[in-house]
């Protein structure tokens, strides 16, 4: 494995730290009044062994699933089932925007969502250990079908003349570096105590609104993706 697929691997490890699971969570658990170092040291392990459980699969599957997978998908009616899924991907995005969520409310009469009381359930101090695990997990299992700098790393990992051991070592140090932020940030936080907390409110705030609309970007992105995909086919056949 090369220094430029090792730095590639870096720079996307980087962008995945900052999706709402490795980041935006874990800053809204250290927001809380009394920090409880368990809760966000539990939150990020839970995490990070889901990415690493997907990327064994992965890692291990790929070239069987490809082999099993890929002359089924290469038939005329997987395309248009293909063509479908994106059109509605597209559409869903559409749909899931915050800015359409916020209309679809005021035509209705109804006030701009509130947040509601899962935060302090959820991710308090005084959140239960199974709940923290459950959050963790359902934050994994939303993301990881969009979380393309995850996906297409392990594609760069797969694609690497190396053994499985060094395959897997490079997946474990992946995700190291997706929860190294949250971590520096949960140890400057337990050391600097309330002072730091008017900052981090700021941080917390910056990334909610650079993230409130991703989701459904995401979601139409991969849509245009697969519908392009799948009319070159059709079109080609």
């Amino acid at each position: 494995m090369t220094l430029a697929v090792l730095g590639a691997l870096v720079g996307l490890a980087l962008v995945d730290s900052t999706s709402f699971g490795t980041l935006v969570l874990p800053l809204m658990m250290l927001l809380s009044p009394r920090v409880r170092t368990r809760n966000v040291v539990v939150h990020l392990l839970t995490l990070g062994l889901f990415y690493v459980g997907v990327g064994v699969l992965l890692l291990l599957g790929a070239e069987a699933a490809l082999a099993v997978v890929g002359p089924l998908l290469d038939t005329r009616a997987a395309r248009i089932a293909q063509l479908g899924l994106g059109v509605g991907l597209v559409v869903l995005s559409f749909v899931l925007d915050p800015k359409a969520v916020a209309g679809r409310r005021a035509r209705r009469g109804l006030p701009p969502a509130a947040p509601s009381r899962w935060r302090s359930r959820a991710l308090g101090a005084d959140a239960r250990l199974p709940v923290v695990v459950g959050v963790a997990l359902a934050a994994g299992a939303v993301e990881v079908a969009s979380m393309l700098p995850y996906l297409g790393a392990v594609g760069l990992i797969v694609a690497s003349d190396t053994g499985l051991g060094t395959r897997l070592a490079v997946l474990g140090g992946y995700v190291l570096v997706m929860l190294l932020p949250a971590l520096v940030l949960l140890v400057v936080r337990v050391a600097g105590g309330q002072r730091l907390e008017p900052r981090l409110a700021r941080v917390e705030a910056w990334l909610a609104r650079r993230t409130s609309g991703a989701g459904a970007w995401v979601v139409g992105i991969i849509g245009v993706l697969l519908g392009l995909d799948a009319l070159s086919a059709l079109r080609a056949a």
